[in-house]
């Protein structure tokens, strides 16, 4: 009896670089896709996802004093509620005082005459009729009214959201109790993915603690600010300041743009240019010089990246990406890059000053001995 030959093994082609790019691209487009079309569903998620890792450190001085871990994971949703009721009622308070204010300013006929000022104006330094008309289309009184009854809308959307936050905030408050079993549990096998969580997690907690600090700071600083100057509602514009800081980089041009508008209304040019100075020393100095040096320390993310974050996940799930987008860039990178010893170099290109190449190992002794003898004979 005879024994066949054993087959022989065909040698594996591994895909080329190029090629092993078109196919992450492709995967990345397909699965945004999804994300884009399940932005109502993704979005609500991932803003409890957030609220509850910030909240989640509440319960460490609660189970070290050894209260039962329902107490704990109470505390931790009583507290993510809080943040929600807060964030809530400063929309509501924003969005009646914008609607009232422009009811005002129509009724009183002001800002149909400071329209037709700013369009003569504009065509005293040469501009033709119809760009002048555009131009004068921001201030245009049924505009403005149209966008005062759509916030009422946008309010009544905003809170069908947070509901939905509410409910999925429950379940992930007891589920992340469960979670801190993990690191004794799985340690030993997964201790690598648990480090890499425990990171990302402290990131967001910080990035947000970072934004919320100066965001109050800048608030308070141009709410006084503007009472000064007489400019209305200068709780609505403080509040709008300290919404506009957790978007990164633009958040400032998004926050200054509406009470620099009234202030041109109702004080004209003086007390327009004196809104445009405020903000630029305070907002500029505050967000633009100091903060990002605290933010990039906080999550270790280049300036570039942190912009394009922002106009790309407002891009996939709507307006609630520009101020979820440093955590899901976070995530991303996270789920992507950290897992991968190639992708060292593009963790840095991120703005990750962690991603260093390893150190090269030091070549054998008896190596060094041969090299130095073979240097001796060729003397």
């Amino acid at each position: 009896m005879t024994s066949s030959p054993a087959p022989e093994h065909t040698p594996v082609r591994m895909l080329s670089p190029s090629l092993r790019v078109l196919l992450v691209l492709a995967a990345s487009v397909v699965t945004l896709a999804g994300v884009s079309l399940a932005r109502d569903l993704f979005g609500p998620i991932a803003l409890a996802i957030v609220i509850v890792i910030i909240c989640e450190p509440l319960r460490r001085p609660l189970d070290r004093r050894g209260w039962p871990q329902w107490v704990s994971t109470t505390a931790v949703i009583v507290v993510a509620y809080l943040i929600l009721l807060v964030m809530g009622a400063l929309l509501w308070l924003a969005g009646t005082q914008f609607a009232r204010l422009v009811g005002e300013l129509v009724s009183e006929g002001g800002l149909a005459n400071t329209v037709d000022e700013f369009v003569g104006w504009l065509q005293a330094l040469g501009l033709d009729e119809s760009a002048s008309d555009a131009a004068a289309s921001a201030l245009d009184p049924a505009t403005l009214l149209d966008v005062a009854r759509s916030v009422g809308g946008t309010v009544l959307s905003v809170a069908t959201a947070l509901f939905f936050v509410c409910a999925y905030i429950i379940f992930m408050a007891v589920d992340a109790a469960r979670y801190r079993q993990a690191p004794s549990l799985f340690g030993a096998t997964k201790g690598a993915v648990i480090a890499r969580i425990a990171h990302l997690n402290t990131g967001i907690r910080r990035y947000y603690i970072v934004n919320a600090s100066f965001g109050a700071i800048v608030a308070v600083i141009d709410g006084l600010a503007l009472w000064w100057m007489g400019v209305p509602a200068p709780v609505v514009w403080a509040i709008l300041a300290f919404v506009t800081n957790f978007i990164p980089n633009i958040g400032f041009v998004l926050g200054l743009v509406p009470p620099a508008i009234l202030a041109f209304v109702v004080g004209g040019w003086p007390l327009l240019l004196g809104v445009i100075a405020v903000y630029s020393v305070v907002n500029v100095v505050l967000q633009v010089l100091v903060q990002p040096k605290f933010v990039s320390d906080a999550v270790d993310l280049s300036l570039t990246l942190s912009f394009f974050s922002v106009i790309f996940w407002t891009f996939i799930i709507g307006p609630l990406g520009a101020i979820l987008s440093i955590p899901l860039t976070l995530l991303a990178r996270a789920l992507v890059f950290e897992g991968d010893p190639d992708a060292t170099w593009l963790r840095w290109l991120s703005g990750d000053h962690t991603a260093v190449p390893p150190a090269p190992e030091p070549e054998p002794t008896a190596e060094r001995r041969r090299r130095r003898r073979r240097g001796f004979r060729r003397a």
